[in-house]
């Protein structure tokens, strides 16, 4: 019979604790993440390299206490995991998109690993992962692959599994510490979520698979896992915990925060290029900046509204996991819709001139435009249609 980690029954021992500093608050991981992003906009140029990954930047998330960020104060983290801090976590994600959306966008999953392992793993794997955390291992989320070779857990004496197959758009591949992975078990058991340990067992790389248009210092590569062994230590949660709602589609808030920078990124440069052009008296550019800033306030007004919305006091239900889903849906596609827009304006604002490099608005838009991509889109705004449908409000 194969066995999966059991979910934590009770909180970290202050045994298993103690180690760990004292915590920063919300409020500071938020200051944090806002005076990162000028550095990390200032670096993106040099890090936007095909292949390449923003190392240099990790480790200063590392320094600002970023990478623990996720964590509970008992475990030296900022308590952005409970649902009272959901603001706060997505301003610190908001921060760094802006910095740089490839970095964003790999922080992004090493939160959503943390998040994942706190509400599935046991407490001995929390404190374990948090430790790995605080030494600066970074952590991400593989799940996408091809079926006709998609990741296998073959079952050993001892309750031990070799791997078979790959993944791909497995970001920040050969950085990662801890990917978080789904495989499929034997005899149809489900999906089983585990950690692999990728310092110790490195998955092997195809790095051709990644020729993007933007997002290129995400190493998004394919990741070979065949042959790989891990232990029952390694795994997470029951089988399908993974794709248990509404944390599976509750979570594109987090990613549509990361967007919602570059989006800022874009309106803040576009008013800085102007201003560079002595082109602010001009009647016609004032209207589209205009248009800009209510876009750019219409995000931020999402992002308080999903915030609201995961603290809601019914959201452990199963109506309120429904209006959870739904509200993450409507906010990735109005997303998706306010960050289309700041370009098109943001493009007849700056013209030929302001797409030629140096000039940051080739690489913003090739990011915003590639990370935009996010699957499933019309699924998703479909579930909201459904959902109004059924006669359920948010």
């Amino acid at each position: 019979m194969l066995l999966a980690a059991a979910a934590p029954s009770c909180p970290p021992s202050s045994e298993t604790t103690k180690a760990f500093e004292a915590a920063i608050t919300p409020a500071q991981a938020e200051a944090a993440a806002a005076q990162l992003a000028p550095r990390l906009f200032a670096q993106a140029a040099a890090t936007d390299v095909e292949g390449g990954f923003p190392t240099q930047e990790f480790g200063w998330l590392h320094t600002a206490g970023l990478l623990t960020a996720a964590l509970p104060a008992a475990l030296g983290g900022a308590g952005l995991h409970t649902p009272a801090a959901t603001l706060a976590l997505l301003r610190v994600l908001q921060h760094v998109g802006r910095g740089n959306l490839a970095v964003g966008r790999v922080y992004e999953g090493h939160v959503n690993a943390l998040l994942l392992i706190q509400q599935l793993a046991t407490a001995d794997q929390v404190a374990h992962y948090a430790a790995d955390a605080h030494a600066g291992r970074l952590f991400g989320v593989w799940n996408t692959e091809n079926p006709a070779d998609g990741v296998h857990l073959e079952a050993l004496p001892n309750g031990r599994y070799r791997l078979r197959g790959a993944k791909t758009f497995a970001s920040g591949a050969g950085h990662l510490a801890r990917p978080l992975i789904t495989g499929a078990l034997p005899d149809g058991q489900g999906w089983q979520l585990f950690v692999l340990p990728a310092d110790a067992q490195p998955p092997m790389l195809d790095r051709s698979f990644w020729q993007p248009l933007g997002m290129r210092a995400t190493a998004s590569f394919r990741a070979d896992l065949t042959g790989l062994e891990i232990g029952a230590e390694d795994l997470i949660g029951p089988p399908n915990a993974y794709y248990q709602q509404p944390a599976f589609s509750g979570g594109a808030i987090r990613f549509a925060a990361v967007q919602l920078g570059g989006t800022e990124a874009v309106c803040d440069e576009t008013i800085a290029f102007l201003r560079s052009l002595g082109r602010t008296d001009d009647p016609y550019q004032r209207q589209r900046l205009g248009e800009m800033a209510i876009l750019r306030e219409s995000g931020r007004q999402w992002l308080r509204g999903a915030a609201e919305n995961a603290a809601r006091a019914d959201a452990a239900t199963h109506e309120g996991a429904e209006t959870t889903v739904a509200y993450a849906n409507m906010m990735r596609t109005a997303i998706e819709t306010i960050s289309l827009d700041m370009l098109r304006l943001a493009e007849r604002c700056v013209g030929a001139r302001g797409l030629l490099r140096p000039q940051p608005f080739e690489r913003l838009h090739r990011d915003l435009t590639h990370y935009l991509r996010q699957p499933a889109p019309d699924g998703a705004l479909a579930d909201v249609g459904r959902f109004v449908l059924d006669g359920k409000t948010l």
